[in-house]
C-alpha cells in the first residue's frame, strides 16, 4: 500500500479563468503517461481552481521534470501550478 501512495501527487492550479486551462494541464499529464484519478474544478468570479489527483506510478518523467513541465505550462497559459507528492500534501494539510 505504501508503493502505491507513493506514486500518487496532487496537483494545484489557481489563476485568472481562460479557455484551455484543463486541457494543457491534462495534456502535459497524458504525455507523461500520468494516470488522473480524481479532478475537481471550480470558477469563482473568474477565478479558476483545480485540484487534481494523479498516480505516477507508470509516468516517464520523474517528479522533478513533471513539475518543472507543468509549472513551465502554468507560465505559459498564466496560471500557477503546483505538484506535491500525496503523502507530504497530507502531512502538510493534516487537522
Amino acid at each position: 500500500m505504501a508503493e502505491a501512495t507513493s506514486s500518487r501527487i496532487v496537483i494545484t492550479v489557481l489563476g485568472k479563468n481562460r479557455p484551455g486551462i484543463v486541457a494543457a494541464i491534462t495534456r502535459v499529464l497524458g504525455e507523461a503517461n500520468v494516470d488522473i484519478r480524481d479532478i475537481t474544478q471550480s470558477i469563482i468570479d473568474d477565478i479558476f481552481t483545480m485540484t487534481m489527483l494523479a498516480d505516477m506510478a507508470a509516468a516517464s518523467l520523474d517528479f522533478t521534470e513533471l513539475q518543472e513541465r507543468l509549472a513551465h505550462t502554468g507560465d505559459e497559459i498564466g496560471v500557477e501550478v503546483q505538484v506535491q507528492r500525496e503523502d507530504v500534501f497530507n502531512f502538510m494539510y493534516r487537522l
